[in-house]
């Protein structure tokens, strides 16, 4: 068997170790005489699976004691729905930031409950860069801020934490989360989609201030209520047992790894290397101001777009596989999210630089 260099933007890769320790507990895990999948999520086993992860993702977080920590459905795209319901407490107005697609997604879920108060735009830019802090018309009635630290599709990536003061700051981290080490208490709420960085598809951690719990609007759904979620350990229904085991296990391989601080060294470098590449061979291109270029999603473009077929094709035949950029941008976009090898962005940038010789 051939492992490839899996270049998608989710799911995405998963660590190698993460994967040999499933398979190895796929028919039963410790001496329970079943597997993972097949557990009661209210037995003794799996409750203990559970706890782990949590007591594991906390550490690697540092997330102070006042917060809560859920293993929630419903992908990150149901919190758009989700924060304005519980999180507006009787406000009607709240701010959000727009930088590229997700930021849109969730802006317009939220305007079906609040007033939404863009503070900040990069559409004009195309996307291609933060808005000046200084330039934020924030709103000191509006509940929360809700910002996306990274834009999956666009590749842009802030580069500091906003200081919204005493209003909560919301983040939608699904694919930076544990990319690096972050200050959670700068936060009210962090989520996240479990498939980039992560797990596999089907789990959303929630991050939030205990204060924040407890207001949520009289139409909102008991499975939607962070109180009746929070108050039930992230099992008021069944949740998804077998991505919160997995998640569990990429936990405990960043811990034995050197945590965050090691991961961070490590992603940064992988990107700075490929950055580099596309910045050094013509044939490339990144539009990114540089300052706000994501460490995880590095979308590019060939000068020549009739390429394109032929660059992706030669990739594939060489292990670097869905590398093709999302289709309202177009071009390639490799995300390296924590899983991705040094060795997989070595790989890449000598074949761009051979790709790029025999078009030259």
């Amino acid at each position: 068997m051939t492992r490839v260099y899996n270049f998608s933007a989710g799911p995405a890769m998963l660590s190698e170790d993460v994967l040999k320790q499933a398979s190895e507990e796929m028919l039963e895990w410790r001496d329970e005489g079943m597997s993972v999948m097949e557990m009661s999520h209210r037995g003794k086993a799996f409750m203990s699976i559970a706890a782990e992860a949590e007591a594991d993702l906390r550490q690697l977080m540092s997330i102070p004691d006042n917060y809560k920590v859920m293993f929630l459905q419903g992908g990150a795209s149901s919190q758009f729905a989700m924060i304005p319901l519980n999180l507006l407490s009787g406000k009607k107005t709240a701010d959000y930031v727009n930088t590229g697609m997700w930021s849109k997604k969730a802006i317009s879920e939220a305007k079906k409950y609040c007033e939404v108060n863009v503070v900040a735009s990069s559409e004009a830019d195309n996307f291609t860069t933060i808005p000046d802090f200084s330039s934020w018309k924030l709103n000191p009635d509006s509940a929360y801020v809700h910002y996306t630290p990274n834009e999956t599709i666009g590749g842009v990536e802030f580069n500091y934490i906003p200081d919204t003061g005493n209003i909560p700051l919301v983040a939608d981290m699904s694919s930076t989360i544990l990319s690096r080490k972050i200050d959670v208490s700068k936060f009210g709420m962090i989520y996240a989609g479990a498939q980039k960085n992560i797990g596999p598809a089907g789990l959303t951690v929630v991050i939030i201030r205990e204060d924040l719990i407890g207001n949520a609007m009289d139409i909102t759904p008991s499975m939607m209520n962070y109180q009746t979620l929070s108050e039930a350990d992230s099992m008021y229904n069944t949740p998804p047992t077998y991505s919160w085991y997995i998640a569990g296990l990429g936990f405990k391989w960043l811990l034995n790894n050197g945590g965050l601080d090691t991961i961070g060294e490590v992603n940064q470098r992988k990107a700075q290397k490929l950055y580099d590449a596309i910045d050094s061979i013509d044939l490339y291109d990144n539009p990114v101001e540089k300052q706000y270029r994501s460490w995880m999603n590095v979308p590019f473009t060939l000068k020549n777009s009739d390429l394109d077929a032929e660059f992706l094709s030669q990739a594939a035949d060489k292990g670097l596989k869905t590398l093709k950029g999302h289709r309202s941008v177009g071009g390639m976009r490799a995300s390296i999210y924590n899983a991705m090898p040094e060795s997989g962005i070595d790989t890449l940038v000598e074949f761009m630089k051979e790709f790029a010789k025999e078009n030259s």
